[in-house]
């Protein structure tokens, strides 16, 4: 061969390499899961407890992940910009985790195939062929795009269109997910909007903050292209929550400027920067000159390292917050143990019913960050969702003891105002808004 066509076959090779690459090039923002050549950044999984998964000690983690990759391996390959399945095997499993974020993928399969992608490691958004009558009675007729692990009848199990292209065309999905909730379109029609995904392996916790993206497949060949991810940011992340389940009943009780409409303490909060912020070694509590019976209430605040305070919820206008009233949803620290040395009772964690019942911790964001916050009171029943991960349901009713067996003369109360509980710590709320149920 001449020298000439030895250079322009090196050409053609650089070309189609450069061609191949451009294939995966991500849209601004995002970054891509699969880079167009090989299988760097993926392990193999399963449909295993990802908190299992990090608590287990290193020699035996090393071992099973030995174990999943090599048989994952064996079953999926780099085809130019495609990653390809056999429709057999462990599942390919993102190395990282992942928070909130924003997926992009594409996929193409084949007759009577079954997939999914599991999201922080939880099952799943589902992937199957919806003409095979045989799963008809499993809801394959409905189409994919769908939080098939979702208990019967929860809000995302079944999609809301059928979106899916024709067997041998290739669909597109855009997931996005924020705390537990996530919205997915399929081929750009919306089929879950804003559902909360249940916990598959204890439907009585909420899904890790934290854990990696899986493509799982069997029962046929599948394809997958362009996958790409778009980690989301505490203010965005607010602003998705705070733009979902809107109302028109919702109506702000703080205006930003000033405490019009607010009694008691007044002089142990600031108004700064348009948030209500409670005076360091001040105490007392804030509240509504409005009462409320049932509600819920949108907010948003910060707290500084070790920070303490509470929502008064159904406050009676005087005395502590945490038995006067209906009850205190604390406000606090997830961290407040270390940072101050001192042991709390798990009622007395972050979203609890304080001294009643416990939430679930760990799903705030760092202190110095705005979290988002929902609360329902609804009769004897109250909710807590923060940061869009539902971290407290319960019935006050049924409660029968709490902390240090001191009565709760309040818990009966069915009104009253809405308040913060002080705690002498500077924290802050903003964006307060609340609807009337």
């Amino acid at each position: 061969m001449s020298r000439n066509r030895i250079v322009h076959a090196l050409f053609l090779i650089t070309l189609m390499g450069a061609t191949a690459w451009a294939a995966v090039t991500p849209p601004t923002g995002f970054t891509a899961l699969y880079n167009g050549r090989d299988l760097t950044g993926w392990r193999g999984g399963d449909t295993f407890d990802h908190r299992q998964w990090l608590a287990m000690a290193a020699a035996a983690q090393a071992k099973r992940d030995g174990e999943w990759t090599t048989d994952m391996r064996k079953h999926w390959h780099a085809a130019g910009d495609e990653l390809v399945n056999d429709g057999n095997g462990k599942y390919a499993t993102t190395v990282a985790d992942y928070g909130d974020f924003e997926l992009l993928l594409d996929y193409r399969t084949v007759a009577r195939a079954d997939s999914g992608i599991y999201l922080r490691g939880c099952p799943q958004v589902q992937i199957w062929d919806y003409t095979e009558q045989a799963k008809f009675s499993l809801g394959a007729n409905k189409g994919s795009g769908g939080l098939w692990n979702n208990s019967v009848g929860a809000a995302g199990k079944d999609p809301l269109v059928k979106a899916d292209r024709p067997l041998g065309e290739w669909n597109h999905f855009r997931i996005v997910m924020v705390g537990s909730r996530v919205t997915v379109w399929l081929n750009e029609q919306l089929v879950v909007d804003h559902a909360r995904l249940e916990n598959y392996y204890d439907r009585s916790q909420p899904i890790p903050v934290r854990g990696p993206i899986e493509l799982q497949t069997h029962g046929g060949e599948i394809r997958w292209r362009n996958i790409f991810i778009r980690e989301i940011g505490a203010t965005e992340a607010n602003q998705w929550l705070a733009s979902h389940g809107e109302h028109p009943g919702f109506s702000n009780v703080f205006n930003g400027r000033d405490l019009t409409g607010w009694a008691g303490a007044v002089t142990s909060y600031a108004v700064i920067d348009g948030a209500i912020v409670c005076r360091p070694q001040y105490g007392g509590v804030i509240h509504t000159t409005e009462e409320f019976s049932d509600f819920v209430a949108r907010l948003e605040f910060k707290l500084p390292p070790g920070g303490n305070n509470g929502l008064a919820l159904r406050y009676a206008g005087v005395g502590d917050a945490a038995y006067t009233g209906w009850c205190e949803s604390q406000v606090l620290d997830d961290c407040y143990e270390q940072v101050t040395g001192e042991k709390i009772d798990p009622r007395q964690a972050h979203g609890s019913a304080y001294g009643m019942i416990a939430a679930a911790r760990g799903y705030q964001r760092p202190t110095g960050e705005w979290n988002f916050e929902e609360v329902t009171v609804r009769g004897s029943t109250l909710k807590v969702e923060l940061n869009g991960t539902l971290i407290l349901e319960g019935d006050l009713a049924l409660v029968k003891d709490s902390l240090a067996n001191r009565l709760h003369p309040g818990k009966t109360r069915v009104s009253g105002s809405f308040g913060f509980a002080g705690h002498n710590d500077p924290v802050a709320f903003r964006a307060i808004r609340l609807l009337r149920l």
